[in-house]
């Protein structure tokens, strides 16, 4: 029998999550986590903001680290590259496929994709955009090069890009893909000028970037800011941005985001905490943004690591996670319950999959068939993630309270995703997002559960695989729904990680900018946007 939902600030008033120890590894800040002010006792008068007359600045906690697009799979590059780089085909602020650097393209069978390609559109050097540009982007990036990073792995179907004509190319496959489109609308195959490239060398491209987009940049300074002008030039007429320019500010710690847009240092603060949301609807000069994600928040497990290669311990985790407690109390309702690595945004969610209960009843009695009472788990923690650390103190507590100890380690969060989670370095759990920026489970089910994929260490499983092989064999939409849906199902019984929820992402914005639409996918789409 599942208990009811105990309020988590009577949980937490007990101090048992008070005595679980924070101990650092990197950087291990406390990304802003428990300033419920943020600087509260500013006067709100000074959030207005002087000599910035066309003028954005957005605060951000993570920086892109490398411009290059095939050397990175972080949402936080996505925010300020998607300004700066195009794809032969672009996803709009609805989510809706729409003709990118392709004015349009036509299957020919299932392995034969033609694009036709947008003509009189430059790169911001001045290099010309044209079928050379494509084949050079899709070679560079199925090549040794690419074979270094994350991206490689989604466009493996493309056999080789034959240039036709200057502004006609064709995808020949090896196999039909059935998400080559929305990943082309991703920013892994944004396409980048070959001559500029093999002139300078990616090196120097990961710092200087040139791409077509409506903005280029113009200075970049690692971990401290990027600041985009307007591309006067821009192929499209219509959608030339209306700003000078944008200045993306790194800050890490949420508090210090929070303070700088309440004195009028920045215009817009991504990720706000929940700590914080009463300091910015108290203002009369700030705004509070909330839009559902594609993201999803959740524990994973190196089921290489005893006790949580044991099924049954995994599974009494599942149990012994009262997800909405963290929603409701640590989240003020901002979040989503999941079954699966995936929101209903994603294309092969399943509606009839139901989360795991609370019911620590049968955590208990799975622990005690396992014989690991009293176990220690080492849980690991982004250290400047204020919301994910609030949130793994409680499910310390959930844990401890069915008989297992829990030592929670902090560490950056690029360290932690890039180096420790690949490297099987981050403890028996990890606190694990993933943005589901496809749309499309594919994505998500091939990188996390498929065998040796950069961020799955540990996890194989046969009838997992040949239903991520199958799935990616087919081109029927109603054949590969059916597969993730009894994919989920199996994975939710193997419990290679324990789903919490989706996220609904918050944005706090002075009120001076105008026809701002966060987006879902964290993808900033600034073209429109204005300022008084």
């Amino acid at each position: 029998m599942s208990e009811k939902h105990t309020p988590l600030w009577r949980l937490l008033a007990l101090g048992m999550a008070g005595t679980l120890a924070l101990s650092a590894c990197g950087n291990g800040d406390d990304g802003g986590n428990g300033s419920a002010d943020g600087g509260e006792d500013i006067d709100e008068a000074e959030a207005e903001v002087d000599g910035r007359d066309n003028d954005l600045v957005i605060g951000v906690p993570l920086d892109v680290q490398d411009w290059d697009p095939i050397a990175t799979f972080a949402l936080a590059w996505s925010t300020q590259a998607t300004s700066v780089f195009e794809g032969l085909v672009h996803r709009d602020l609805d989510l809706e496929l729409q003709p990118g650097l392709a004015e349009d393209w036509e299957y020919h069978d299932d392995t034969t994709l033609e694009f036709q390609l947008r003509e009189g559109v430059e790169f911001h050097n001045g290099e010309p955009f044209n079928a050379d540009a494509v084949a050079y982007t899709f070679d560079r990036l199925l090549g040794e090069e690419g074979a270094q990073g994350p991206q490689q792995e989604n466009y493996t179907a493309i056999e080789e890009v034959e240039v036709v004509d200057d502004y006609t190319v064709i995808f020949h496959l090896n196999t039909p893909d059935p998400v080559l489109l929305t990943n082309l609308s991703g920013y892994g195959g944004v396409i980048v000028p070959p001559e500029y490239m093999e002139e300078h060398g990616p090196e120097h491209f990961s710092e200087n970037p040139v791409g077509t987009g409506p903005f280029e940049v113009t200075e970049y300074s690692r971990d401290n800011q990027t600041v985009l002008e307007r591309n006067e030039n821009y192929w499209d007429e219509d959608r030339i941005p209306e700003l000078d320019t944008v200045t993306f500010r790194i800050i890490p710690e949420a508090s210090t985001r929070l303070a700088e847009l309440q004195t009028g240092g920045i215009d817009v603060m991504k990720e706000v905490e929940i700590s914080q949301i009463g300091t910015v609807e108290d203002h009369d000069l700030l705004e509070l943004d909330e839009v559902e994600t594609p993201t999803v928040r959740a524990l994973r497990f190196d089921v290489d690591r005893e006790p949580v290669d044991d099924p049954r311990v995994r599974e009494a985790i599942n149990y012994a996670i009262d997800r909405n407690a963290l929603i409701d109390d640590l989240r003020d309702g901002y979040g989503v319950p999941v079954a699966s690595f995936q929101s209903e945004l994603s294309f092969g969610f399943n509606p009839d999959l139901e989360p795991y209960p609370y019911d620590p009843d049968r955590a208990r009695e799975l622990i005690e068939e396992a014989g690991v009472e009293g176990e220690e788990l080492d849980l690991y923690v982004p250290g400047d993630d204020g919301n994910a650390q609030e949130a793994v103190q409680a499910i310390a507590y959930f844990l401890e309270d069915v008989g297992l100890s829990v030592n929670i380690e902090s560490a950056e969060q690029n360290t932690l995703n890039t180096e420790l989670v690949p490297a099987g370095d981050a403890g028996h759990i990890h606190w694990f997002g993933w943005g589901g920026w496809t749309l499309d489970f594919h994505n998500t089910a091939w990188l996390l559960y498929s065998e040796g994929e950069f961020y799955n260490p540990s996890f194989a499983d046969d009838q997992v695989q040949e239903l991520l092989d199958a799935q990616r064999e087919s081109v029927s939409e109603e054949e590969r729904e059916e597969i993730f849906h009894e994919l989920t199902e199996v994975l939710q019984e193997l419990n290679p990680d324990a789903p919490l929820y989706a996220d609904v992402y918050l944005y706090a914005i002075n009120e001076r900018v105008q026809n701002w639409q966060s987006p879902h996918d964290d993808r900033l789409q600034l073209e429109d946007v204005t300022v008084d």
